[in-house]
């Protein structure tokens, strides 16, 4: 072989050896970038409150705990999820009795349903039932408790009654001196502000503070409010501790792995519910009896050709008794309704316009809804969606600034 060829091939030996080289040079790059979206990922995924067992069980132990919980109060795993009281069982903690909301702790009730004091069939465990003339804890439901547990999912709305049951498990726990440790969760609804503040003159079970409808807040930092601005009864203060969501911020979506009540199905639903749920308070049916839970509406008493969609609300699992049941009803699917990030009014005022019986169309529960008697009146004005949304502003800005100091994402 002569000298050139011979360089030649050295040549192309070389090329092949840093040309592999650098192959592998940038499949570890590649690699190393890989693991790095892995971590960063992993730093992302949110982790509710009952899943940070480390930062709560210890804390448990030796306690008698009573858990305020229903079927959203769970800890996920690879393979699916586990009752919080189950774990809590599982870890040695000692609970002793567990408190029920609105929809029962299995969340299978209907929204008012009379819901009796009962034992859990899985843990033989006594459950307490805090809706209907029950809404507070007494002092013989917390004997044999020196640790209360918080834990469900709210949807971030002021007429959805978790908070309102929060408020009193707060009160009586303060009226006790048993401190209160709440299991933060993300809030589906927490992207934005919206409504009318609630007028004292209103306050009901479906109302007890003066916060917009849309309140943006997780139960952990309604908790806060609840305490800071001192509205249990008499200014009482609970001692309260709460367990932070890991890697989560208002403006991230959350989807919800289980359905916080019967009637909330999905996130088109949860989205939907704080613009729908004022035809609670009229004749118009908002899915209650149909598989489109708060994602259509209708009513007999729709002008059907202004509203061409119809459908029959039946009887089924989250409404034995749905409004109109059996009826044709008149109104629109809204289940493919974009995102929602304010209150969309157009539809209720749509509906008030194009009824048979205006005179009757508002009964006495929506202005218990609505927080006040203003709403009503600017309807029934003729006052535009936007107009409605401007005269918000003054009371929206003013909750803002209140609620700044309590938030803790």
């Amino acid at each position: 072989m002569g000298l050139i060829q011979k360089f030649k091939n050295t040549s192309f030996c070389l090329v092949v050896i840093l040309l592999s080289c650098k192959g592998q040079t940038a499949k570890k790059d590649q690699q190393h970038k890989d693991v790095k979206v892995q971590e960063t990922e992993k730093q992302e995924f949110i982790t509710v409150g009952a899943n940070r067992t480390e930062t709560y069980i210890p804390f448990l132990k030796q306690k008698k705990v009573g858990v305020v919980a229903n079927q959203t109060s769970v800890i996920f795993t690879k393979t699916g999820y586990t009752h919080l009281v189950d774990s809590l069982l599982k870890s040695k903690v000692k609970v002793t009795k567990v408190f029920s909301p609105e929809h029962g702790f299995r969340g299978k009730a209907d929204a008012g349903e009379k819901i009796s004091n009962e034992k859990d069939s899985k843990t033989g465990l006594p459950i307490i039932s805090l809706y209907g003339n029950h809404r507070k804890p007494t002092s013989q439901d917390l004997e044999n408790i020196d640790q209360m547990v918080f834990d469900i999912q709210d949807v971030g709305v002021r007429f959805y009654t978790y908070i309102s049951t929060l408020h009193y498990v707060m009160e009586a726990c303060a009226e006790n001196d048993i401190p209160l440790l709440i299991l933060d969760r993300p809030n589906p609804n927490g992207h934005y502000i919206d409504g009318p503040i609630l007028d004292k003159k209103f306050k009901s079970f479906v109302g007890m503070h003066p916060v917009p409808i849309v309140h943006g807040m997780t139960i952990g930092e309604y908790a806060k409010m609840i305490n800071g601005e001192k509205w249990l009864k008499n200014g009482l203060q609970c001692e309260l501790k709460v367990i932070k969501v890991k890697n989560y911020s208002k403006e991230k979506p959350y989807s919800l792995p289980i359905k916080p009540s019967p009637n909330l199905p999905n996130d088109r639903a949860i989205n939907l519910y704080p613009s729908l749920c004022f035809f609670e308070g009229t004749p118009v049916n908002a899915g209650r009896g149909t598989e489109h839970q708060f994602q259509i509406f209708g009513s007999p008493e729709l002008d059907k050709n202004y509203f061409p969609f119809d459908y029959i609300p039946k009887p089924n699992a989250g409404a034995k008794h749905p409004k109109n049941e059996g009826k044709t009803c008149f109104g629109r699917d809204l289940s493919r309704e974009k995102l929602l990030d304010k209150i969309k009014l157009k539809w209720l005022i749509e509906a008030y316009n194009h009824t048979e019986k205006k005179a009757g169309f508002f009964t006495s529960y929506f202005n218990k809804l609505a927080g006040t008697d203003k709403l009503q009146q600017q309807i029934k004005a003729g006052k535009t969606a936007e107009e409605i949304h401007e005269s918000w502003k003054p009371g929206l800005v003013d909750y803002k600034k209140m609620r700044e100091k309590y938030l803790m994402y």
